[in-house]
């Protein structure tokens, strides 16, 4: 390896792991203080909101990336401009598109990297974070999860608990079905079969019930069955993908399809994935383009600041997309590539004539 290539490599990520430290250190902060209100009036031990802290912070930073590039690539510009290091490169022969041809191989593959690694950890720690704080929560005693045996819906109401599976969903309905009613020392009580339950509402409609106790059955045409979930509910069961690894989501996947179950928050996650390192690449040039094309602003400091501006305009430009395409009003690809079309369109403009810069 060519010794510029060696230094420029290494300054590049150093920056961007000063900038992710500092942003690790601040979500942390951040994180614990949210903790410690949630926990003000419970008894817990004092090491224990530090732990959910700890375990949740790195599903922020991965979100914080793309952010994370932008500025890094600001503080080796503000390195090279200082040290007046760009000119003497550009004296040696190495033009401003050869350093933007190495920070985009270099942002690429590191970005493929935190794909590959970062996500799967920080994804298994924000599970591992969900499992410990969900028994504080006011939805602990609830589960549903879905499995290649259909849904599964642990429930408590009045004094009863519920296990209920079913085969698949159509539109608001669960279909072919199987509820088994315990009391408090989890003892059966009952069991109830169904082809079709209305779940539109918390209160089910259960169609042509089967109702075993002990070893007889009655049957009912209609059964309201009091829970604490409907249909909405139910849709939105993992609302928090990225606590699911890339395996867990191709797997979600598929039972999702065999239940007939809406893919799209899914799709749009794993979508979501797949663009991060061209997301990452085209933030590191714009980037460098904003840090090579603002002469007029002599001040390091405001162009940083600007660059945050543009973070934030660009967050919340990919938000938007995002929450069409959940919505299913732009197709996925589209809400997910659009934007990184748009980003990328920019560079190529900003990135005309950058060898005279």
């Amino acid at each position: 390896m060519k010794v510029y290539i060696r230094f420029l490599s290494s300054l590049f990520l150093k920056n961007i792991l000063y900038v992710t430290g500092i942003l690790f250190c601040l979500v942390v902060v951040i994180n614990l203080l949210g903790e410690l209100e949630f926990f003000k009036e419970v008894n817990v031990n004092n090491y224990f909101p530090l732990l959910l802290t700890i375990l949740n912070s790195p599903s922020m930073i991965y979100e914080l990336f793309p952010f994370i590039f932008l500025i890094g690539t600001q503080l080796f510009y503000v390195n090279l401009l200082n040290n007046d290091q760009i000119n003497i490169f550009k004296y040696s022969g190495l033009k401003n598109s050869k350093i933007f041809l190495i920070l985009s191989v270099l942002s690429f593959l590191t970005g493929l990297l935190i794909v590959v690694f970062f996500y799967n950890l920080s994804s298994n720690l924000k599970n591992i974070y969900l499992e410990f704080k969900s028994p504080y929560t006011t939805d602990g005693k609830y589960l549903a999860v879905i499995t290649k045996n259909g849904l599964w819906i642990k429930d408590r109401v009045n004094n009863k608990n519920l296990i209920i599976n079913s085969e698949k969903i159509e539109k608001n309905y669960l279909i072919e079905n199987f509820i088994t009613e315990f009391d408090n020392d989890f003892k059966s009580t009952r069991n109830i079969t169904s082809k079709k339950i209305d779940i539109t509402k918390d209160n089910w409609i259960i169609y042509d019930a089967k109702i075993f106790i002990k070893n007889e059955y009655i049957f009912k045409e209609r059964l309201n069955l009091k829970t604490n979930f409907d249909y909405k509910r139910i849709i939105s069961l993992y609302s928090n993908l990225s606590s699911l690894n890339i395996y867990q989501l191709y797997n979600l996947r598929e039972n999702y399809k065999k239940l007939n179950y809406s893919l799209t928050e899914v799709d749009l996650q794993i979508l979501k994935i797949i663009s991060f390192p061209f997301y990452v690449l085209l933030m590191t040039l714009f980037s460098g383009c904003m840090m090579l094309r603002v002469k007029y602003l002599n001040s390091s400091t405001i162009k940083i600041l600007l660059g945050l501006f543009f973070s934030v305009i660009i967050y919340y430009v990919n938000n938007f997309f995002y929450v069409l395409g959940s919505s299913e009003r732009l197709p996925l690809v589209i809400a997910v590539f659009f934007p990184i079309l748009i980003l990328a369109t920019i560079n190529s403009l900003l990135i005309r004539k950058i060898n005279e810069k």
